[in-house]
């Protein structure tokens, strides 16, 4: 039997509910002095975040307060350059700076993570006049977001958001996901292609008409970033907050590593976590097995040579981080073909080495505490959890054959944001 329903009785979608965006800063944010000052701000930051970061991931919880302290405290401009009033600590500090936080909260440095790379980027694009605006709001304390990627693309590096020119400004349509940091930021950058198909950051009002930002994030590690959803609904933006990404990749710069060597620093954070929590707990909760003759797990010497194994690697990851954040210096000094290369490939081991850490700490984490290791109450899983989702980023088996085609072929890496 045919039965014909009337279109007015279907019940219509319901339209997605963006969340509103945060109140701006009603004080300037600190600004940070030196590089010295920079690390004690960030341990001291850490030790905040540390303590409620447990349960933050186990309820969802949004870190509004905390990422208040933390863009409040100077470290979100710490790459303003000096001729604009920033600090311009080294890119070796700032990376430093990345992995303390991440050692206490992975999801709030994490979010920070597209507001560096923007302000990279500003330096290396923008004309004065454009980096005297964008740079006095940061120092203030403003937030950028993100909405770069895109999950319907067949490439990352592929945009169907685009914008029309309409005179004195542009109108943005499109829709973006993977938004790390919009949810709580203060201004949204919006990579947006012209008619030439050249990529820009449209930096939006975050409240801005027909900008939604939905908290629909429901990944199981890096909870806290609510990495969800942007809708771009024919948003305005003026000319003057139109920066030209594309310049970035059009002569060597060190624009790609940048974002990259940020990320590296997360995963080292992560695995910093996981090897202190496993050391922790192997001391004060878990049992030796039967046939070590022990008293305690610690003097388990199996469990020793393991921690041991997981605390070389675990510095070696920092070392390599270490020599990256130099290498991108360098190269920012003196931008060269070689220079930068040097940069990309320095930071694409640090990549590698900092993604396997962090995932074998996060893992042998349960193997050396036990069974007891994996009740809820502890919530230690969120370390594995946090490695496994954040190190999926971009494909370290890449990061290899990047370094080893150098190696061999003297060829030098792919020039682009991932790179």
């Amino acid at each position: 039997m045919n039965i014909a329903v009337h279109s007015s009785l279907v019940a219509a979608e319901p339209a997605p509910q963006g969340a509103p965006g945060p109140a701006r800063p009603a004080a300037p944010a600190h600004v940070i002095r030196d590089d010295a000052e920079a690390i004690r701000v960030a341990h001291a930051l850490a030790a905040r975040f540390r303590e409620g970061a447990s349960e933050r991931d186990r309820t969802g919880a949004r870190p509004l307060a905390e990422l208040d302290a933390f863009s409040q405290s100077g470290l979100w401009s710490i790459n303003v350059p000096r001729s604009h009033g920033g600090p311009e600590v080294s890119y070796r500090t700032l990376a430093q700076v990345i992995a303390i936080i991440a050692a206490a909260d992975p999801s709030i440095a994490q979010i920070a993570q597209n507001h560096l790379g923007i302000v990279a980027a500003i330096r290396t694009v923008s004309d004065p006049e454009q980096q005297a605006d964008l740079f006095a709001q940061v120092l203030a304390g403003t937030r950028f977001g993100n909405a770069f990627s895109e999950k319907g693309t067949k490439r990352a590096a592929e945009f169907e958001t685009r914008f029309t020119d309409h005179g004195d400004h542009v109108v943005v349509r499109g829709r973006k996901f993977y938004a790390t940091g919009a949810l709580l930021a203060h201004l949204v950058p919006i990579v947006a292609v012209d008619d030439e198909g050249r990529p820009w950051y449209a930096i939006a009002d975050r409240d801005a008409p027909g900008l939604t930002v939905i908290d629909d994030w429901s990944s199981f590690g890096q909870r806290g970033t609510a990495s969800g959803t942007v809708l771009i609904d024919d948003v305005r933006v003026a000319k003057s907050r139109l920066v030209p990404a594309w310049r970035g990749y059009t002569a060597p710069r060190v624009d790609g590593a940048i974002f990259q060597i940020i990320q590296a620093a997360i995963d080292a954070g992560i695995g910093r976590a996981a090897l202190d929590d496993t050391i922790a707990f192997v001391r004060e909760k878990a049992r030796p097995w039967i046939d070590s003759g022990q008293d305690r797990a610690a003097d388990d010497p199996y469990t020793i040579r393991a921690v041991g194994d997981l605390t070389i690697r675990q510095h070696a990851a920092e070392a390599l981080l270490d020599r990256a954040g130099l290498a991108i210096d360098a190269a920012v000094a003196a931008p060269t073909p070689e220079s930068v290369a040097a940069a990309q490939l320095a930071v694409a081991e640090s990549k590698v080495l900092t993604t396997e850490v962090a995932l074998a700490a996060s893992n042998t984490l349960f193997e050396l505490s036990g069974t007891r290791s994996t009740l809820a109450e502890h919530n230690l899983d969120r370390h594995w959890r946090n490695a496994r989702t954040h190190t999926l980023h971009d494909p370290v088996r890449w990061k290899v054959a990047i370094v080893g085609n150098h190696a061999l072929n003297g060829v030098n890496p792919p020039f682009h944001a991932w790179s």
